[in-house]
């Protein structure tokens, strides 16, 4: 039987291999298409946009807006719409042969290439989706080295679209990624040459998860050690998924006086560490864990849903949150009600708040509270406690357990990892993969709560701000030479950027798992292996002995 797709991009990926017939996440392969189609439009756009770039032409923002947003939608579990992924394709051509007409106007020669030449109908975009995939590139090591770098760019448009939202931008990341794109179409490059554009990805990686901390701290204040509600209130709710901190203040801003509370899931619940949130008394809490048990905890909610961004389980025929269900921003379900963003860049919940005072008030799941709010500034408010502890022997190691959470039940390793360490070693921690963890009973080391957690999978770029402090404090000539360890989980393009970030710094001897990326062709593997001493997990015991933690 003919394979109906190809899509290797997240760790859950079929047999470790590909999804050929319908992505594991949950996506059929007309939205693959769909999608392979958007990024060969992109591509498209960006090789005229650099172009004029090149020789001293401006470019419209609006190229930068539709790049972020087209990448941004093909990330994992962001969109399921095929027809919100064919817009974007009307709109990227459109865009396109406007860049087009500008080049020509100015006299600008432009490569001809498909993605710059190709025009079609709607009725002939599944016809040529066939062709522009990922396996266009023949190349099995040059197709690893690219795809890489283009995961490493989709988790990099999440981040700056977050950071654009709150007006904060720079054209530098812009005009870098647009190149890269650029280059990888239009040019021979050769695997060394290809290696090179993957580090500086994890360069502007950095620069770009900066630019976001920014954000969100100047906007927000700096997250700060907070308890975190588990249990409900008396009140109707919505709950609120994703990463989008502005989307969070538009939702409390609006829902304040109507009686309906405010809750977060997944990797949204980081806004309850930032001060200018914590204001709103019907902000009451976290309810339920990671992304990918919403199907049942959504069930249980009773009232709407809101998704700023990914992570989006597709509901299954029988629920009955679909129809409580709206998306926004790159986000996209068939059925679903999406929230527009207006031209002052908010987004009006009139419709999800009047649906939830005729809904019933939460199914409680559990009761307690966690504690987080350890970005950057608040450790290194506690610098002095943490070095001593360190000087003292009461701390012998820190372990970044930062990433992601997924299905898999190899998965619940990082549970029994964070389970077996011993009472001298501190969890650092970023992102959805927290909740393998984050609600164990781990203690404390002279008042320093065994798991630090840092934030949104973003908020990893504090893990590395806290680990180059550390280097300074204790006046070491190599990161390297710190006493922490990376045990990092994956599962999405986000997590690529992250460490391209971390590689780039000269993190080595990262540890990644449950299973490296299929997207690694041996060579690309091996060469990681040998420059950067990257590695997969094996069993908790075994890891244990070779972070030298027993």
């Amino acid at each position: 039987m003919e394979n109906s797709m190809f899509c290797y991009q997240c760790q859950e990926t079929n047999k470790g291999i590909g999804c050929l017939l319908k992505g594991v996440c949950g996506k059929n392969s007309s939205t693959s298409a769909a999608m392979d189609l958007l990024l060969f439009v992109v591509r498209g756009v960006s090789i005229v946009a650099d172009a004029l770039r090149t020789n001293g032409q401006t470019v419209n923002k609006e190229v930068n807006g539709f790049v972020i947003d087209a990448l941004f939608s093909t990330i994992t579990n962001a969109n399921f719409d095929d027809e919100s992924i064919l817009k974007r394709v009307d709109n990227g051509l459109k865009l396109r042969d406007e860049l087009k007409a500008q080049a020509q106007n100015a006299g600008l020669a432009l490569p001809q290439v498909d993605e710059t030449t190709w025009n079609g109908s709607r009725d002939v975009y599944m016809e040529k989706a066939k062709s522009v995939g990922v396996l266009r590139e023949p190349n099995e090591d040059l197709r690893s080295l690219k795809e890489l770098t283009v995961y490493g760019l989709k988790g990099m448009a999440a981040y700056l679209e977050h950071a654009m939202r709150l007006g904060y931008d720079d054209e530098s990341i812009h005009t870098f990624m647009q190149s890269a794109l650029a280059q990888m179409t239009t040019k021979p490059m050769s695997a060394d040459e290809l290696i090179a554009l993957v580090m500086k990805t994890g360069e502007i990686g950095v620069q770009t998860m900066a630019l976001l901390d920014k954000a969100n701290t100047e906007s927000y204040g700096n997250p700060e050690i907070t308890k975190v509600n588990l249990g409900v209130g008396k009140n109707p709710g919505i709950l609120i998924s994703g990463h989008d901190l502005h989307d969070m203040e538009d939702l409390l801003k609006q829902t304040e006086g109507t009686g309906v509370d405010v809750y977060t899931h997944g990797e949204m619940l980081p806004a309850h560490y930032y001060p200018a949130f914590k204001k709103y008394k019907h902000f009451v809490g976290n309810y339920g864990n990671a992304w990918w048990k919403q199907r049942e905890e959504f069930t249980a909610f009773n009232g709407p849903i809101v998704f700023t961004t990914n992570c989006i389980v597709p509901p299954l025929n029988s629920a009955t949150y679909k129809e409580r269900m709206f998306t926004s921003n790159s986000t996209g379900y068939p059925g679903c009600k999406y929230i527009e963003t207006d031209e002052k860049g908010h987004k009006d919940y009139s419709e999800a708040i009047e649906l939830a005072k005729h809904c019933a008030v939460p199914t409680e799941l559990e009761k307690g509270e966690i504690v987080g709010g350890f970005a950057h500034n608040q450790v290194l408010a506690l610098a002095d406690k943490v070095v001593e502890a360190v000087k003292s022997g009461a701390i012998r190691k820190f372990v970044v357990m930062a990433g992601c959470d997924g299905r898999m039940r190899s998965r619940e390793y990082y549970t029994d990892f964070a389970k077996a360490l011993p009472q001298d070693c501190v969890i650092l921690t970023a992102g959805c993969a927290k909740y393998k963890y984050n609600k164990l009973n781990l203690g404390d080391i002279n008042g320093i709560p065994r798991v630090l957690d840092a934030g949104q999978c973003n908020d990893s770029y504090s893990l590395a701000v806290i680990a180059l402090k550390l280097k300074e404090v204790f006046q070491l000539n190599d990161i390297n030479e710190l006493p922490i360890a990376y045990n990092i989980a994956w599962y999405e393009q986000k997590a690529v950027i992250v460490l391209l970030a971390l590689l780039y710094l000269g993190v080595k001897n990262i540890h990644l798992g449950p299973s490296l990326p299929a997207f690694l062709s041996p060579n690309v593997a091996k060469v990681l292996v040998e420059n950067f001493g990257i590695a997969g997990i094996g069993t908790v015991d075994e890891d244990l002995k070779k972070f030298g933690i027993m």
